[in-house]
């Protein structure tokens, strides 16, 4: 060990004289390598697990404003390695304990008068880096104009991806290609039309889940997004992709007046799909909350809501109108379902002024109030009832991508909701326009920023600190994508960031969306999907008042809206039904009621990417397992193997299940319940249907 390591001294010397460099750092079961180079002053990294190639030589750096190119001339100034190996735990989550283990490579590098920093961290499941450019006399000016991030790839590399720079943020279906055929028009050619929507590069968001053409699966992502810009990836031929930011629209990718901290740029990397789900490295590259600042009021839940009957059944109406649903008598019959049943909470949608038929989706129209009720809805009745009936209202915020307007009433709107006992806020940025959120300039001008860039970044920062300040938990929808942030933030508790449930009220996300998101979006994090639909056929109106639409569908099974709340983690669950929906199938509500939110563990039991997953989940307050399955559109039976179970004790399986005549599309809502004695060696055979799944509650005799 000596003699080698006098050899890589001996190797770095002589390189730096050279003008050349190279160290290599393992991961600490040395199965992955990264080798950082510079060659002729260009910046290169490479990744290997064991005996094949992850990313090949890649180049980094970046370019400034007036012309400070940091990506070339390059000499090594210092270089050091560490390693760290602890174990923390979070408020809540999927695991009471996260291990959090590393070697860190930090670089110094000097560009003729420039000093930037990179640090590698190389974990035993993947590698992650950032860009830091501390404030230096030589530099006037920290304006970030591109970041070159190269992951270079093999054009035999297939990915699953949505597209960037496009009308709807984050919700689309999934396509499956070579990833040199990322772009709108193959998006538009295979899943849906959006060629027309010209603004901004062809680019995918991350995380973005690749198949290399060696067996490995990487998902590429990245952690710690703070005061930055939101990073997409751009596939440059012959299997590169390059990182590309969300810009201001001046053309300027982040703006600075002292110096620059990029996110972390991840790169996971398993062996199997199950391995991609197993990890947990983007809430490991961020940071426990500050040591003042005290958390222990953020408690984790489920909620029902006035909302489904509006974006769903189509049977009232956010806006005042004879069907509005946000009113008093409506709030209270909620109310009483949700605490008879032992909901923490009940989200209410449309009741403040500003609804009216027309506000979506452009960002233009009737700016929202955020502290005044409509006249039928009696906020302070309602918020005295609720806390009698141990109920927390989940306020609603719809921002409508009006920003200024929402920071304006931001810490009025807050403070009325800590007077009235709101615990938990869900907001919403609903604008379908790209590059559309408006802000006044310092000459008061309108500019128009994208959703993903530095300026909403920023934004929602200042909401979640703010946030925390009134002791209020944030749901957001329409958000910058997941990257960690609630380990610092526990109140940022959960978030949507994809095509949710609610597209299934009003058009469809198909019967195979459900098992793409476990391997796509919700690698980043928690998802407020909103499951538990149990009307999933003839459900909705055709208006208020109306006709049943008898062609609209929610493409899934009842015994599969069961299984989502233990495949789909997040710390906040809605049953998303209405309560009469519920009453018809009360045996089968009673899942809903017991699944946990809170978990000491978890197992995947099987998977294949956007085909089939099964997960078993640890209660953190008992004894009890929960695990959920769910398959495409194909028919499975699965052998549930039980051997995660204590030894030598007895438990009583509930299993929730799809018939033999189910199907998502013909008989959806047909399922079975049956309750059998289990342990240690059980093994069960589960049928799946079409389109279904199946969950099961384990308790401990």
């Amino acid at each position: 060990m000596k003699i080698l390591k006098f050899f890589i001294l001996f190797f770095f010397f002589i390189s730096c004289n050279k003008g050349g460099f190279l160290t290599s750092v393992n991961s600490p079961d040395n199965k992955i390598l990264l080798d950082f180079k510079i060659v002729d002053g260009r910046l290169l990294y490479s990744i290997n697990k064991e005996d094949k190639a992850v990313i090949s030589e890649s180049s980094l750096g970046l370019i400034l404003k007036n012309d400070i190119d940091l990506t070339k001339g390059f000499k090594i100034k210092n270089q050091k390695q560490t390693s760290f190996n602890d174990n923390w735990n979070p408020l809540f989550g999927e695991y009471k304990t996260i291990k959090n283990n590393y070697n860190q490579l930090t670089l110094e590098l000097n560009n003729n008068k420039t000093e930037i920093n990179i640090e590698f961290r190389i974990y035993n499941d993947g590698v992650a880096f950032r860009y830091i450019l501390p404030k230096q006399k030589s530099i006037q000016n920290y304006d970030l104009m591109d970041e070159i991030t190269e992951f270079n790839l093999s054009s035999k590399d297939s990915a699953w991806w949505i597209p960037g720079f496009s009308y709807r943020r984050y919700e689309f279906l999934y396509a499956n290609t070579g990833i040199d055929d990322i772009s709108k028009k193959v998006y538009s050619d295979l899943v849906e039309e959006i060629s027309y929507d010209s603004l901004g590069i062809d680019a995918a968001h991350t995380p973005l889940t690749i198949k290399k053409n060696n067996g490995i699966l990487i998902s590429i992502h990245e952690a710690n997004l703070v005061d930055y810009s939101s990073m997409t990836l751009s596939p440059k031929g012959k299997g590169s992709l390059e990182v590309e930011l969300y810009p201001w629209s001046d053309g300027i990718k982040v703006k600075s007046d002292n110096g620059i901290k990029s996110s972390w740029r991840t790169i996971h990397i398993a062996e199997n799909s199950s391995g991609l789900l197993e990890s947990n490295l983007i809430l490991n590259l961020n940071d426990d909350p500050d040591e003042k600042d005290d958390f222990s009021w953020v408690k984790p839940g489920k909620y029902m809501g006035v909302w489904w009957e509006m974006i769903g059944t189509n049977e009232s109406t956010w806006w005042p109108s004879k069907y509005h649903g946000a009113n008093t008598k409506k709030v209270f019959n909620y109310i009483d379902f949700a605490s008879k049943h032992g909901f923490n909470g009940l989200l209410v949608e449309g009741w403040n002024k500003g609804w009216y038929p027309g506000w979506c989706c452009s960002g233009n129209g009737i700016p929202f109030s955020f502290t005044e009720s409509l006249e039928d809805f009696d906020f302070k009745k309602i918020s005295l009832y609720s806390s009698k009936k141990n109920i927390s209202i989940v306020g609603h915020h719809e921002t409508g991508g009006q920003i200024e307007n929402y920071e304006n009433q931001l810490e009025d709107a807050f403070k009325l909701y800590n007077q009235m006992g709101v615990k938990y806020i869900k907001t919403g940025y609903v604008n379908d326009v790209s590059r559309n959120i408006k802000r006044t300039d310092q000459n008061g001008n309108i500019i128009r920023e994208w959703h993903h860039g530095q300026y909403m970044i920023n934004h929602f920062h200042k909401v979640i600190e703010l946030a925390s300040k009134y002791k209020l938990s944030i749901i957001t929808h329409e958000p910058i994508k997941d990257t960690g942030l609630s380990r610092t933030f526990p109140n940022f508790i959960s978030r949507e960031g994809a095509k949710g449930q609610e597209f299934n009220g009003f058009s469809s996300n198909g019967v195979n969306h459900a098992t793409d998101l476990p391997f796509t979006r919700l690698l980043s994090g928690p998802m407020d999907y909103t499951p538990g639909i149990f009307q999933l056929n003839n459900f909705r109106y055709d208006k208020p008042g109306g006709k049943i639409d008898k062609n609209a569908t929610v493409p899934s099974t009842l015994a599969k809206e069961l299984a989502l709340y233990v495949v789909y983690y997040s710390p906040m669950q809605m049953a998303a039904d209405l309560p009469k929906h519920y009453k018809k199938h009360l045996r089968a509500f009673d899942f809903i009621k017991n699944v946990p939110v809170n978990w000491e563990t978890k197992i995947i039991l099987n998977s294949k990417i956007s085909e089939y997953l099964t997960i078993a989940r640890k209660d953190i307050d008992s004894d009890n397992w929960y695990v959920g399955g769910i398959t495409d559109e194909k028919k499975r039976n699965f052998k549930i193997n039980l051997d995660f179970l204590d030894e030598s004790k007895d438990y009583t399986a509930k299993i929730y299940k799809d018939t033999s005549e189910t199907h998502w599309d013909k008989n959806p809502m047909e399922y079975s319940i049956e309750s059998i004695k289990v342990n240690k060696d059980s093994k069960l055979d589960i049928y799946l249907a079409p389109g279904g799944g199946f969950a099961i509650e384990i308790i401990k005799n």
